[in-house]
């Protein structure tokens, strides 16, 4: 449990740093906080994040890594992806495209 809470606070304390070097940018991990942007900037100065807003900043810096898959789960899923393609079970651009589409009507409508 010490080496957590010592990785905690090296993150709350380099979280400055942590953001300036991530590809995402500012602005959106700032949106997706749900934190106002001069309460963020405030808090950034200050390295006083709280610990559930930390995890919502990381699970935006970086999405795939906070599901925490192992090694085993990735290769499973590459194996699955392998057969489903050998076995036809695979969609056109096309009709992923018109999916995509349908959804963010679906999304923007409300429903």
């Amino acid at each position: 449990m010490i080496a957590e809470i010592e990785k905690y606070i090296e993150i709350q304390n380099n979280i400055d740093v942590i953001l300036k070097n991530s590809p995402v940018k500012l602005s959106f991990i700032i949106e997706k906080s749900g934190i106002k942007k001069p309460t963020f900037f405030k808090k950034l100065k200050e390295k006083r994040f709280t610990a559930e807003e930390l995890l919502t900043i990381a699970q935006n810096v970086e999405p795939k890594t906070w599901r925490n898959e192992t090694k085993e789960e990735i290769l499973e899923s590459l194996k699955r992806s392998e057969e489903d393609f050998k076995n036809g079970r695979v969609h056109s651009y096309e009709e992923v495209k018109e999916r995509s589409k349908k959804r963010l009507e679906n999304y923007r409508n409300g429903n």
